[in-house]
């Protein structure tokens, strides 16, 4: 079973999306976890309502550093933070492949109610989309060059 590991700044949105779908659609497969570099202390209340409408699991997930995992051995780090928006991403220094995606913060949209919602559910897609197209690859037979070139490869538009 390949280990993922979703890493943003803050681990409260995107993370915790990425952890909740690779775990509910890589069942038996993939193994995810999320944390954040410097980690807010709490899920963001749209990342859960959006798990809710997606009936996935809203329980069991923490705003949490990414120390708590230093002895774990991931197979493959994600980064979601977007670069576009000036957000510094992590830097992930264990042997890993890594991979990145690059995500707008639904967190952050200003709006009302219903455009908060549609960024979430736009954050959610991307993550779905781009996981289910990694579960269709040949994973456990690539090399970690290859499969560091095709999980970055899905994240071009």
């Amino acid at each position: 079973m390949l280990t993922i590991f979703v890493i943003c700044t803050g681990n409260s949105c995107r993370s915790v999306l990425g952890e909740a779908l690779f775990n509910h659609l890589g069942k038996g497969r993939l193994q995810a976890f999320s944390a954040g570099s410097h980690p807010i202390g709490r899920i963001n209340t749209g990342a859960l309502a959006t798990l809710k409408r997606h009936n996935l699991p809203t329980e069991g997930y923490q705003s949490q550093s990414w120390d708590e995992f230093e002895h774990q051995a991931m197979d493959i780090v994600i980064t979601v933070c977007d670069n576009a928006a000036g957000e510094i991403c992590p830097i992930y220094l264990n042997k890993a492949i890594k991979v990145h995606w690059g995500l707008v913060d639904p967190g952050h949209i200003e709006g009302n109610e219903a455009e908060k919602i549609a960024a979430f559910e736009t954050t959610f897609n991307l993550l779905e989309q781009r996981i289910n197209k990694m579960l269709i690859l040949p994973l456990e037979k690539m090399s970690a060059k290859e499969l560091g070139e095709q999980l970055n490869a899905l994240a071009a538009p």
